[in-house]
């Protein structure tokens, strides 16, 4: 390059160095007015959206409510039934939609953690984001989207295509499993009867800590332990409900679109964080089960049904009645209804067989076992496998023996080489929603030693021995929250009869494979004659251990003997109370496929309190008019007090 030119592009840049320090403050300034300017932006952005919400009322809509589970009071105002603080954004979300609201539109222009999870607004919410997102079209430029890694993950890997409510039978030796429970599994496409064991389900359940003794079924009915959702794997659960406390299990698919499952899994992933106070009658495993699903719908109005109290069973039909919701119903039998139906297959040689077999594993090389065809060998020593896994799975103490015994068993069975005969396993008692309503109001004429009498009764729940079987778990009984009001005509006296706070009897027959004992407990009030006293009111407390088996005299018998103990207090006793113990017997026959008859009769002595002695005896029958209707006819002798009533019974 020339020296001259050179010189002259020098002299050009000293002569722009003055003004190089003004140039860098325009620059700051224009800087600083461009983050003023974006935070402006914001600002009036946020106050736009409160004014859109407002004005199109979006705290009253059916879906916020949905999101945040409110509950209109009964003087005005609105509940949440969620009790996790950390579940609101504005201190008096609890009670207050419209400020929850607006604190959840605030906080979604902020990065900052909230919630039990401990994320952003937009991931820790997801589904008031997407719903409030949908109502109030989102500019993603004044309101940018977060991306919500943990959520996607999570949703990612349910795989989702369709929903089936799933429903374990009652469990009678287990205080929260005796009216059934339900949860929700997410299947997948494509999934075969053994791979759907791999999907995942959304369960509701109290977080209980162990060893709670008495205390749980107190605490669990006045709302005393946390109530969570949680996710787990169906294996697991069928494994608990189906094997472990073997209970059959029925599996109700549902007519939701791929957007109503997105829908539910992510208000879903807004409640696995938080925790409902559990109320066993009440706010219980079904019931915020069906919370879920009338956001995943809203066109659903499902918990609206229960106001006082809500039934597994009761859910179930609900559900079953929506018109096109169910699409398809699938029965897994537990591990009892397995080997029960299998062994009905077999001769009366072939059960003795089974029997021997599962006691003495030396059997496997006996003449009598050998002797028979290839065919029915396999099936003694499919029952036998069964039983050993029942075993294994039931009883800690033998579990190893059970096991090591199965393989045995197994071995033995693969050199047959023949596949196991294809059985249709069908249920003792059949679906839920089959059975009657789980409320029972009736009216009833009687008589009683000289008088006569009309009777109202009512009924909370569930079911007893004497109510039409089918739905319900054969042989068991539970009844609470039980009144029955009397007016007697001659003594022209109007009078509570009978109260039950709990009346549950548990039947288990015995046989040569099972042998469970039957139990009972009853806690209530009945009316007696005792001495001088005519009508005195009896606040009892009594409970039994016993024994049951069946028989097919004609359709099916079961019989039962129970040793008793029992406790009364009554202005009718000398000390106002007696104590004391006996024994009872009874059985209970289907003569035809609706009509049922019950008798038993208990004798007890009482050594504590007033010395004395009772015995009693009832014989009742029942007949089923249709689903929801029943006549019953009552007589009870108790000393020297008889009493016949008929009554007229309606499920509700």
């Amino acid at each position: 390059m020339m020296p001259g030119l050179r010189s002259s592009a020098g002299a050009r840049f000293a002569s722009l160095l003055p003004i190089v320090p003004i140039l860098f403050s325009l620059l700051a300034v224009l800087l600083l007015t461009t983050s003023v300017a974006a935070e402006d932006l914001s600002a009036p952005y946020v106050m736009q959206l409160l004014q859109q919400a407002r004005q199109a009322r979006l705290a009253d809509a059916r879906e916020w409510h949905l999101l945040l589970h409110y509950r209109a009071n009964l003087f005005g105002g609105y509940t949440s039934e969620q009790d996790d603080p950390g579940f609101f954004l504005a201190p008096e979300g609890k009670t207050d939609p419209q400020a929850e609201l607006e604190a959840t539109l605030t906080q979604f222009f902020s990065d900052g953690m909230v919630g039990r999870s401990k994320q952003p607004a937009q991931c820790a919410f997801v589904a008031r984001y997407a719903w409030l997102k949908e109502q109030l079209d989102f500019d993603p430029i004044r309101l940018a989207p977060i991306h919500c890694e943990r959520f996607e993950r999570w949703i990612e890997e349910f795989h989702a295509r369709s929903v089936t409510l799933v429903f374990p039978a009652a469990f009678m030796n287990n205080p929260a499993s005796m009216f059934g429970h339900t949860f929700l599994r997410i299947d997948q496409e494509g999934q075969t009867a053994l791979t759907r064991l791999l999907a995942y389900t959304i369960n509701f359940a109290a977080d209980v800590p162990p060893d709670e003794g008495l205390a749980y079924p107190v605490r669990g009915i006045f709302g005393g332990y946390p109530g969570q959702f949680s996710t787990l794997p169906y294996y697991v659960k069928v494994q608990e409900y189906r094997d472990i406390e073997n209970r059959d299990i029925w599996e109700y698919r549902l007519n939701f679109t791929e957007h109503e499952i997105r829908r539910l899994l992510m208000h879903a992933w807004e409640l696995r964080h938080a925790s409902f106070d559990y109320f066993f009658f009440k706010e219980n495993c079904s019931y915020h089960l069906l919370s879920l699903l009338e956001y995943a719908n809203p066109s659903l109005h499902l918990t609206d049904q229960f106001r006082f109290w809500t039934i597994p069973a009761d859910t179930v039909r609900l559900l079953a009645d929506q018109p096109g919701l169910v699409t398809d119903t699938a029965f897994r039998p537990s591990r009892v209804t397995l080997i029960r139906r299998k062994r009905e297959h077999l001769s009366d040689t072939e059960q003795r067989l089974v029997k021997r077999l599962v006691r003495d594993g030396s059997i496997l090389e006996s003449a009598d076992l050998r002797g028979l065809p290839f065919s029915r060998q396999a099936s003694v020593l499919d029952i036998a496998s069964d039983y050993a896994l029942y075993v294994s799975e039931r009883d800690e103490a033998q579990a190893a023996t059970a096991r090591d015994h199965n393989r045995q068993i197994l071995t033995a069975r693969s050199l047959l080489r023949i596949p196991s005969e294809d059985l249709s396993i069908l249920p003792f008692a059949m679906q839920p929603e089959s059975g009657h309503k789980t409320s029972r109001a009736s009216l009833g004429v009687g008589w009683r030693n000289d008088d006569s009498y009309e009777e109202v009764g009512v009924r909370m729940a569930y079911h007893d021995l004497l109510d039409p079987e089918p739905g319900y778990t054969p042989d068991a009984q539970i009844e609470v929250g039980s009144l029955s009001v009397r007016h007697y005509n001659r003594a022209d006296q109007t009078r509570i009869e009978r109260a039950t706070l709990a009346n549950v009897l548990s039947l288990s027959p015995i046989d040569s494979l099972f042998h469970a004992p039957s139990w009972k407990l009853n806690i209530g009030m009945q009316t007696i004659k005792h001495g001088t006293c005519d009508l005195c009111s009896n606040w009892n407390l009594s409970g039994g251990i016993g024994a049951a088996t069946d028989t097919h005299l004609l359709r099916r018998e079961v019989w039962f003997a129970f040793a008793e103990v029992e406790g009364n207090y009554s202005r009718a006793y000398a000390e106002r109370h007696r104590i004391g113990g006996g024994a009872s017997v009874g059985f209970y026959a289907d003569l035809t496929e609706r009509w049922r008859m019950l008798a038993s009769t208990t004798y007890l002595r009482y050594a504590l309190g007033e010395t004395s002695d009772d015995l009693r005896w009832s014989v009742a029958q029942r007949y089923t008019v249709a689903q929801n209707w029943a006549l019953r006819m009552e007589y009870n002798h108790r000393n020297h007090d008889n009493d016949v009533l008929f009554t007229v019974q309606a499920f509700f």
